[in-house]
């Protein structure tokens, strides 16, 4: 399994995910159709299925131009979230194949869209697996509750994607590592691990690179809130549950002029 980062629009990513036996590939959230089939023809790729993450526009907004340039793709998407261009209506716990190696997890992790989708897909027995966390989870970070509440990003980033395998590579919709990291430090300012993810995403920037993948082991040692579950992480926020702290970091955040 090969996964390609596409960089679009401002912050935005796309991700090409290719069954390396068969050359049949899948790509999530392609916003700018045009330089997503610039890559599949660089690589000598089929393009079969869209994965769409969330009704957004930013996510969304190629879905009917990509099905003019590719007659024949599948466009997936959430069953409630009402995906522009979609075709195949996906529910929690759908799956589906592609090419000879590769399986999708459909996981419905509502809140910043009422009917968001993560895809959780597995290659070849030794390879990591790799999750699509669209605006849900950021590296470091976590999407506005735009459409739900604190209980259901909580359920969304702690119980369905926080219970994943630890190895399991998080892909997310948007480069806002760097800023993730600083706000993250405001609330545990002495956590080790986030100043020197902090430095290191700082040096990917520099560089022109992208500072994802991240991996579930990774958030749970540097994303706030992921780490809600903890004593320590509610009392620097002053609460006593798991989401009133996610309720409170994410007030923070919104607040935050960082």
């Amino acid at each position: 399994m090969q996964i390609l980062h596409i960089p679009c629009l401002e912050d935005n990513y796309a991700y090409m995910i290719i069954d390396e036996a068969t050359k049949e590939a899948a790509v999530v959230d392609p916003v700018e159709p045009h330089s997503v089939l610039q890559v599949a023809q660089e690589n000598g790729v089929d393009l079969k299925v869209v994965l769409t993450t969330h009704h957004h526009w930013d996510h969304a907004g190629g879905n009917e131009k990509i099905k003019q340039l590719v007659p024949d793709i599948k466009i997936y998407g959430g069953s409630i979230d009402n995906v522009q261009g979609c075709t195949n209506k996906v529910e929690n716990g759908d799956k589906m194949s592609l090419g000879a190696d590769i399986n999708i997890m459909c996981l419905h992790t509502p809140c910043h869209t009422k009917g968001h989708i993560s895809y959780y897909v597995t290659g070849k027995e030794e390879e990591d697996p790799a999750v699509f966390t669209g605006d849900t989870m950021f590296i470091a970070g976590c999407g506005k509750f735009f459409e739900g509440t604190a209980e259901q990003m909580y359920h969304s980033l702690c119980v369905t994607l926080g219970s994943l395998p630890k190895p399991t590579q998080v892909f997310c919709g948007h480069e806002y590592t760097v800023k993730n990291l600083q706000f993250a430090s405001t609330v545990e300012p002495d956590n080790v691990r986030i100043s020197q993810k902090l430095s290191w995403a700082q040096q990917k920037r520099k560089a022109g690179l992208p500072t994802i993948p991240s991996t579930i082991a990774e958030e749970l040692e540097t994303n706030p809130f992921v780490r809600v579950d903890l004593p320590e992480v509610q009392e620097k926020v002053g609460c006593k549950s798991p989401v009133e702290a996610l309720r409170e970091i994410r007030q923070r955040k919104d607040n935050w002029r960082g």
